[in-house]
């Protein structure tokens, strides 16, 4: 029996704000409470991204370690979360927040899209601590989305309330993917893994859309799709014709 496809109008509604709605020169941090409430005030959604630390909590912040956005150097995984909330965002008065302060701050206001980072090594202590923390919040609008297709997959059991999205794109020349085979690579940016992972929504890279797999997903599967990251005018219109919303940085739609 098939299961229903959840409705995600609310998902491509609004433009999501990636990382919050950020501006380091003002002193507004990526995935900072200040950018949150600035995402908030201008009524977009906002996707933020989640780190597992030394004591398996989760905390908002994009990088596996500390040395871009703080004063510290070093893995995130290597410090507790009462260590990590007490260090300052650089330029901005913010502190690193865990994911339960993070979801009080916003409080349903606006839709949440929650990636989860991996490093592709089969750990699903992130996942599972993400999802033992939402769960008093899920009658608030939120996604989980993550690059890595074990994730989504683990998802499907774990959470199968929450709508879950695989992000992707064609080309994985990024550092953080350095340490995968060429035949992993190809299987993710072709969606080779879609009859374990079933995604409910897709999170493509704007650059890449003009392509078979977020083509298909959206007009053959009716499946929503976002585009990644979206910073330029040329980029927006193409969001707007090839994909259903777009997360975007650098300017306010």
């Amino acid at each position: 029996m098939a299961t229903a496809k959840p409705d995600l109008g609310w998902l491509v509604a609004r433009p999501i704000a990636h990382r919050g709605l950020h501006e380091r020169a003002a002193g507004v941090i990526e995935n900072s409470p200040s950018a949150a409430e600035a995402a908030i005030a201008g009524g977009f959604g906002i996707e933020c991204d989640v780190q597992l630390t030394a004591d398996g909590q989760a905390v908002v912040f994009h990088d596996f370690v500390l040395d871009r956005l703080t004063a510290e150097t070093g893995a995130i995984v290597a410090r507790k979360a009462t260590e990590l909330t007490g260090i300052a965002l650089k330029g901005s008065d913010d502190r690193i927040p865990t994911l339960p302060a993070f979801l009080d701050l916003i409080g349903g206001r606006v839709p949440l899209v929650i990636e989860i980072k991996s490093r592709f090594d089969g750990d699903l202590a992130l996942t599972k601590r993400t999802v033992e923390v939402l769960a008093g919040y899920k009658s608030h609008p939120i996604v989980i989305k993550s690059f890595d297709p074990e994730i989504v997959t683990a998802l499907r059991e774990l959470a199968p309330e929450i709508p879950r999205g695989i992000v992707a794109m064609n080309a994985y020349e990024y550092g953080d993917f350095d340490h995968l085979s060429p035949e992993r690579k190809h299987a993710l940016a072709n969606l080779l893994h879609f009859t374990e992972s079933r995604p409910d929504f897709l999170s493509w890279k704007v650059a890449d859309l003009d392509s078979a797999a977020p083509y298909l997903c959206r007009n053959a599967m009716g499946l929503p799709l976002m585009s990644w990251t979206v910073r330029t005018p040329e980029e927006r219109q193409k969001a707007a014709r090839l994909a259903d919303q777009m997360v975007f940085e650098g300017f306010r739609p």
